[in-house]
């Protein structure tokens, strides 16, 4: 599977190259959305399209996101008010004795003071870190579409909960960000040769168990370990990464749209380094037909996912900061 992402740098020339256009009217309603719901997920490198406004849309978006932020902030000054006074509590307390609630507060407080300072910071940076350009799943990011003959970069959430199908299917099917390509006819048939979408990649993370990487079996008595890899093309593109997506509707709540990236069997290479699948990197010269399916066979679908761009994937261990 591709849990995560990494969103290419110098999007703004790939979408003058593909005649992608912006969707302001789903950008606007999803960063609205967020102000009644603050929990909803949205990429900060997404978010960055809209840091130099020249539109009035555009500038209603901005204050949509400058609004979310300053509430954030606001929440994360209380949290951190009240996890140093927690801390300061328990330092006393533990000066006159040494009890197991005090020494466990200590060591909440003092977790939870670096994530919300972690937080904090990174609300008021506008440099874009590795982190804030990752597409992870249950959040939103930019994905192309087609709409009317026309191609537009559209907030998705990056995991797809099939139109018709209940909300926990969220929790059912935890892997749904991912499309595996010889499910498409079944599992995705609501989706695929109906709701084809793009997103555009610089590179893609993923879990792989250390011995397996190493080519090796588990020594007596090892237990398994997990490290994160990052794979990208080596010389560097763009990789133009085929999906699908559904528009779920319910009365009771906002609708989402959500994007599954397609996967197949790996490379050799990325086989090699201990993961079995990998997203399907579309040709330039087929994204027009991708994301316009209707009409087409499944067959002629199906080709252009096997004509697919065919790189070396270089990969490298991801280190914990």
């Amino acid at each position: 599977m591709c849990y995560s992402a990494l969103v290419v740098q110098d999007l703004k020339k790939i979408l003058r190259e593909l005649n992608v256009f912006m969707d302001y009217e789903e950008a606007e309603r999803i960063f609205l959305q967020r102000l009644d719901n603050p929990t909803l997920n949205i990429s900060k490198g997404f978010e960055a399209n809209f840091d130099n406004p020249t539109s009035d849309v555009e500038r209603r978006i901005k204050a949509a996101i400058d609004e979310h932020r300053t509430r954030m902030a606001t929440k994360l000054e209380q949290d951190l008010f009240t996890q140093k006074t927690r801390l300061v509590n328990a330092e006393r307390s533990l000066k006159t004795k040494e009890t197991k609630k005090a020494r466990e507060d200590v060591r909440i407080a003092t977790s939870k003071i670096d994530t919300f300072s972690t937080k904090l910071s990174s609300l008021r940076t506008a440099e874009l870190s590795v982190d804030d350009r990752r597409f992870f799943p249950m959040t939103y990011g930019g994905v192309i579409v087609q709409r009317d003959g026309r191609n537009l970069l559209t907030p998705m959430r990056y995991h797809c909960r099939p139109a018709g199908q209940p909300a926990f299917y969220d929790r059912k099917f935890p892997g749904l960000f991912n499309a595996r390509r010889d499910n498409l006819q079944n599992f995705w048939r609501g989706q695929f040769g109906h709701h084809h979408a793009m997103a555009v990649f610089e590179g893609f993370y993923e879990w792989v168990k250390l011995h397996t990487k190493e080519r090796r079996e588990l020594a007596p008595g090892e237990q398994e370990k997990s490290i994160e890899l990052f794979f990208k093309p080596n010389p560097p593109l763009a990789m133009l990464v085929a999906g699908v997506w559904s528009h779920w509707t319910d009365q009771k709540e906002p609708y989402v749209n959500g994007f599954a990236a397609i996967t197949d069997e790996p490379p050799p290479e990325v086989a090699a380094a201990g993961h079995d699948r990998c997203v399907i990197n579309i040709k330039r010269e087929n994204v027009d037909a991708w994301l316009a399916p209707e009409g087409r066979s499944s067959a002629e679908l199906q080709a252009i996912l096997t004509d697919r761009q065919v790189p070396t994937y270089e990969n490298e261990e991801v280190l914990a900061a």
